[in-house]
C-alpha cells in the first residue's frame, strides 16, 4: 500500500512471527519517541500501527513547544507538593529541549523553526500575571518575560487581551513534518514501523508478552501502550480512563499585508483560557486552532467557527477565506496530567497527552525508554496520577457542558474587562477634558466686582449735573 507522502517510505504491514525487545503499539509522537530513544540505546524495537504514522492528532496539531503542562500549577502543587512540582516542570522542560535538538533542518527538512510564544490574557489580572511570572522564574527557574497592555497590543492590535506572559525559549515547528521525520529517524535507528497493523489482542504475562495481528504474532519482553484513546478492544481498561475530546484546525489563504496590520509578533499565542491557539506561517497566513468538541466532525464542518473566531479576534482583517482544516482526537484523562509508567512488569504506558502539548510527548518517550534500559525511575513521579475511569457516554457529555460552560464563563469575564477597560478610558478622557477647562478658568482675568463695603455710585442721567425735576 503506498504512503499518501511521495517522500515517505511504502508502508509495510507485519506479515511474519517476529520477536523484539520491545514493542510500541501506536505510531504517534509519544510512541515514535519510545522506539528512537530504545533503538539509539541499542534494543530491538518494533512499532504497530493500525492505520498509519501520524494519522490522528499527532499528524494534526500547531506544532508549538514549550514548558509545563496543561494543569495549573497551583493544582500540581496541592495535589504533589512544590519539590515534585519543580522536578515534573524540569522534565518537561527536558522534553522540549529534545523536540528542539530533533527539529533541525538538518535532520528533519522543511520543519520550519521559529522561536517565542505569548500566552495573554483574556481579562485584565496585572496582579495575577506578576504572581505567575514569580511562580515561573524563582520557583520553576523557567525563563519567562511579562508584558505589559501597551506592548502586547503594539504586537497582537486586538482589545481582546491584556497582559502576557512571553517565553523567550518556547518555539514552534511544522507539526505534520516532525511526526514524520521521527518516523524516518526511528527507522533510520534500526527501529522496524510497521503501518496496517491492528492489535488483535494482548498478553501481557509471562517474561515474553505476546501481541496477536490479523496476519502474524508478536513476542517481546516489554510493551508500551502509546494508542491512547484508540486502542480500544486490547486494553479496554486503559482507553476508558480517557475522556475523547476533538481539536480542529484551519489555515487561512495568503493574507498579504492586512495580516501585518493587525499581528507583527512571530511566535505562538494562546490565551488562558484555552480558546484561541494561533501563529502566523509562511509569512502572511494564519493558523488557527479551533474551540474543542467532545464528538468527531468533518473538519470541513470547523472552517466557519474558526473564520467567526478570526473575524472576532481580528475584525479588522474582514471575512478572510479558510484554505484548510484538519483535526484530531486527544485523549484527556480526569485529573489532567498524562499517563506515563509501568502498568505492570514489562507493560508500559504512554498516553493522555491532550492540552499538554510536544514537550510532554518527547519527554515521555524519552522516560520509559530509559527506564526500560537504564533503570531511571523518574516516571514515578507521574505515580500520583492514577488510571481513572473518565465516565464513558456521560463522561463526554459532561465533559461537552463543562467546555461549554467554561468557554461561555470565559467570554463574558472577557466581555466584562472589555467594558471596565472602555469605562476607565471614558473617564479618564472626562477628567482630562475637566482638569484642562479648570486650568484655562484659572488663566482668564477675573471679572470685576464691586468693592465690599462700598456702595455703587450711581452714574447721574443729566451729564450736565441737573438732577430729576
Amino acid at each position: 500500500m503506498q504512503s499518501e507522502d511521495p517522500d515517505l517510505p511504502d508502508r509495510l504491514r507485519l506479515s511474519f512471527d517476529l520477536d523484539v525487545d520491545i514493542a510500541v503499539v501506536g505510531a504517534g509522537l509519544a510512541g515514535l519517541t519510545v522506539a528512537l530513544e530504545a533503538a539509539r540505546l541499542g534494543a530491538s524495537v518494533a512499532v504497530l500501527e493500525g492505520r498509519h504514522v501520524g494519522w490522528n492528532a499527532s499528524g494534526h496539531q500547531l506544532g508549538t513547544v514549550m514548558p509545563g503542562y496543561g494543569v495549573a500549577i497551583g493544582d500540581l502543587i496541592a495535589r504533589i507538593g512544590l519539590e515534585d512540582t519543580r522536578e515534573l516542570w524540569a522534565l518537561s522542560k527536558e522534553g522540549a529541549e529534545h523536540v528542539r535538538a530533533l527539529a533541525s533542518e538538518e535532520s528533519i527538512p522543511g520543519i520550519a523553526r521559529s522561536e517565542g510564544a505569548l500566552e495573554l490574557s483574556n481579562v485584565d489580572v496585572g496582579d495575577q500575571v506578576i504572581a505567575r511570572l514569580q511562580m515561573l522564574g524563582e520557583d520553576l527557574e523557567t525563563e519567562v518575560e511579562g508584558w505589559q497592555v501597551d506592548r502586547v497590543r503594539a504586537e497582537i492590535k486586538t482589545d481582546r487581551y491584556f497582559h502576557g506572559v512571553y517565553y523567550p525559549k518556547a518555539f514552534q515547528i511544522d507539526g505534520r513534518k516532525y511526526v514524520h521525520g521521527l518516523a524516518a529517524l526511528a527507522r533510520r535507528a534500526g527501529a522496524r514501523i510497521f503501518e496496517d497493523t491492528p492489535v488483535v489482542s494482548i498478553d501481557p504475562s509471562g517474561i515474553r508478552k505476546r501481541i496477536v495481528t490479523p496476519s502474524a504474532r508478536l513476542r517481546a519482553s516489554h510493551i508500551v501502550l502509546a494508542g491512547n484513546i484508540h486502542l480500544g478492544a486490547p486494553s479496554r481498561r486503559l482507553s476508558e480512563t480517557l475522556l475523547p475530546v476533538w481539536r480542529y484546525a484551519g489555515v487561512t489563504a495568503p493574507l498579504g499585508e492586512r495580516l501585518a496590520e493587525v499581528m507583527s509578533f512571530k511566535g505562538s499565542v494562546s490565551d488562558t483560557h484555552g480558546i484561541d491557539h494561533f501563529r502566523i506561517i509562511e509569512g502572511d497566513r494564519l493558523m488557527w486552532a479551533s474551540p474543542e468538541t467532545t464528538w468527531a466532525a468533518r473538519p470541513e464542518r470547523l472552517a466557519g467557527a474558526i473564520q467567526r473566531r478570526i473575524g472576532t479576534i481580528f475584525p479588522k482583517l474582514g471575512r478572510v477565506e479558510i484554505a484548510e482544516v484538519w483535526g484530531g482526537a486527544t485523549g484527556q484523562t480526569v485529573h489532567g496530567m498524562p499517563q506515563i509508567g509501568q502498568l505492570r512488569k514489562g507493560l508500559w504506558v504512554a498516553s493522555g497527552f491532550g492540552r499538554h502539548g510536544l514537550n510532554t510527548t518527547a519527554m515521555a518517550g524519552q522516560l520509559i525508554a530509559r527506564s526500560i534500559l537504564w533503570g531511571d525511575e523518574r516516571w514515578r513521579l507521574f505515580s500520583p496520577f492514577e488510571l481513572v475511569w473518565a465516565g464513558g457516554a456521560i463522561g463526554r457529555i459532561a465533559g461537552y457542558g463543562i467546555g461549554m460552560w467554561s468557554r461561555a464563563s470565559a467570554g463574558a469575564a472577557g466581555a466584562l474587562a472589555r467594558y471596565r477597560e472602555r469605562a476607565h478610558v471614558k473617564e479618564r478622557i472626562r477628567d482630562t477634558r475637566l482638569a484642562e477647562a479648570n486650568r484655562q478658568a484659572g488663566t482668564r482675568p477675573p471679572p470685576s466686582r464691586p468693592t465690599p463695603g462700598k456702595p455703587r455710585v450711581p452714574v447721574p442721567a443729566n451729564r450736565e449735573g441737573k438732577g430729576a425735576s
